[in-house]
């Protein structure tokens, strides 16, 4: 079973490994956190393909496991936790992206559906409504929506590296950072903060329902089926409502991100 540590003892085991980089405690923390790498997994498994196993997924994520121990700083003020799924979840997608199982035309797909989207919203000068996208690609909507389940897994990868900030290629993802402000330059500090107000920007943009689902699924870290309860809506909806408010935000930050830098 699974020692569970408070928060002051394993912060003075944590201080402990950084001076000692101690095999023992390293394998410590591993079993401590191993758990943390099959949840991560576990909620990047949703909606990706078939042919994407669960257990490589944790695989994957373990190599992301370890290098959080490596480099945690606990003088940083930021738990261990909140950087570890960072760490798992970055190393879950640049396995991905190695292996490359996204197929070609559905990234083509997903391509189209993100340029449709930004030249669209820059004629309206507002939010497109999924009549109008669809609209503007010619489909129907029950069409546009079935587009919208098949490119699911790949609207979670691109969102994960949605910006790269100076500070040592550290990517943010949706509305948090990786580090405490307080272990930043002042550079990095305004550059990040400028970053953060982009994105929340993005998300405030999207449909109520959209953002809903991003909220709860990036901030409340519930699942889909959870969601699906609160909104009164199938899983299914809600991983169709999911794609949907990742490919508008890609496509506002695309946008977004060519005015900032």
């Amino acid at each position: 079973m699974t020692e569970v540590m408070d928060e002051e003892t394993e912060l003075k085991l944590w201080k402990e490994y950084k001076k000692s980089k101690s095999p023992e405690l390293r394998d410590k923390f591993i079993r401590q956190y191993m758990p943390l790498v099959k949840y991560v997994a576990g909620k990047v498994s949703v909606g990706m393909p078939e042919s994407v196993e669960f257990d490589d997924l944790v695989s994957f994520g373990q190599f992301g496991l370890l290098d959080a121990i490596k480099k945690y700083d606990p003088d940083k003020n930021v738990k261990f936790k909140t950087y570890a799924v960072t760490r798992i979840r970055g190393s879950i997608f640049d396995e991905l992206r190695t292996l490359d199982w996204v197929p070609r035309s559905v990234r083509q797909k997903s391509k189209e559906m993100e340029d449709t989207i930004v030249e669209l919203e820059s004629k309206l000068g507002r939010t497109a409504t999924t009549a109008e996208i669809a609209q503007e690609m010619g489909v129907s909507v029950a069409e546009y929506q079935n587009m919208l389940m098949k490119i699911s897994g790949t609207s979670v990868l691109s969102l994960n590296d949605v910006w790269y900030s100076g500070d040592d290629s550290e990517h943010m993802s949706i509305g948090d950072s990786i580090e405490s402000p307080k272990s930043l330059n002042p550079d990095i500090i305004v550059e990040r903060e400028d970053i953060r107000r982009v994105i929340i920007q993005a998300i405030n943009d999207l449909p109520k329902n959209e953002k809903l689902v991003i909220v709860l699924y990036h901030y409340e870290d519930m699942t889909f089926k959870e969601i699906g309860k609160v909104l009164n809506v199938s899983e299914s909806r809600i991983s169709q409502l999911h794609s949907d408010a990742n490919l508008r935000l890609r496509a506002k930050l695309t946008s977004m991100k060519k005015g900032i830098f």
